[in-house]
């Protein structure tokens, strides 16, 4: 049980916490008393977001990828001789590159989806590690990630591997601490966020109706995470969780009944998955 990481007076250090998801997540625990320490690199939406919040905020305005500024925002954490509970990995972008794309573009889905990712949990963890109570990490994945549908390969295996370097630090924390710290996998689904819809957020014009809200989806992690789930797998407007499970089911067996590689997208295919999901 988690309940008592997200309490009043505990730390949470959030990335790419100027919108979407990130902002969302500051605002629901801002609510709930935490200290916030907020990283991102647009500094007047930081700024904005920080005049709305009733608690204590401290901002670094950088860049993920930057090492510089990820040891900025460590040294304001570790100089005000804070403890943090909750480190939530939240920064990304969506860069359009295939599976025949440039390696560049490739590199930099990479740097801020990935590697920065693992960088920001190597800095944090070793002080982590000395705390005497629990806490915990929170990296932001995505279904395109397990289900890895045609189109954004470079995205859609940034975020396959977030999958499995949150998996392989869940195991690696229970063996050294117990449940004392925890690993989790936030999943949204089709999230209205500028990543997604360019310049629109819920602060701003008409949401699709199969979208889900960012604070829908905090609404949604809170009370699974406080219980313990590792993965937490949104749904939205359009798509329920009885139908993420048959998706994610069908797009294992891919495997195990050696089917044509995105088979649910194959033409020889298209019937048999329909049916699947009436079934």
């Amino acid at each position: 049980m988690n309940d008592k990481i997200i309490s009043a007076g505990n730390v949470a250090v959030i990335t790419g916490a100027a919108k979407g998801i990130g902002a969302a997540a500051a605002r629901v625990l801002a609510q709930k008393g935490m200290t916030l320490f907020l990283f991102d690199r647009d500094k007047y939406r930081l700024e904005q977001l920080a005049s709305e919040l009733d608690t204590k905020v401290q901002l670094v305005v950088g860049d993920i990828t930057c090492g510089e500024h990820r040891q900025q925002l460590m040294d304001k954490v570790y100089s005000a001789r804070l403890e943090v509970s909750l480190l939530f990995n939240n920064a990304g972008v969506k860069i359009t590159a295939g599976a025949s794309d440039s390696p560049d573009l490739w590199r930099e889905q990479m740097e801020v989806n990935l590697l920065s990712m693992v960088a920001v949990q190597h800095m944090f963890l070793p002080e982590m590690l000395k705390m005497p109570k629990k806490g915990a990490i929170v990296n932001l994945g995505s279904k395109e990630g397990i289900t890895t549908p045609p189109g954004f390969a470079a995205y859609n295996a940034s975020k396959a591997a977030v999958k499995v370097v949150t998996e392989q630090l869940s195991h690696q924390l229970l063996q050294e601490t117990g449940t004392r710290l925890t690993a989790h996998l936030l999943v949204p689904g089709y999230t209205w966020t500028d990543m997604n819809d360019p310049g629109m957020d819920e602060h701003n014009g008409k949401k699709p109706h199969e979208a889900w809200t960012a604070t829908q989806v905090i609404d949604y992690f809170l009370p699974r995470f406080e219980r313990g789930d590792f993965y937490i797998i949104c749904p939205d407007n359009a798509v329920t969780s009885e139908m993420d499970a048959k998706r994610i089911l069908w797009a294992t067996q891919d495997i195990t009944e050696n089917r044509p590689a995105l088979s649910r997208w194959h033409p020889d295919w298209k019937a048999a998955f329909e049916g699947w999901m009436k079934s």
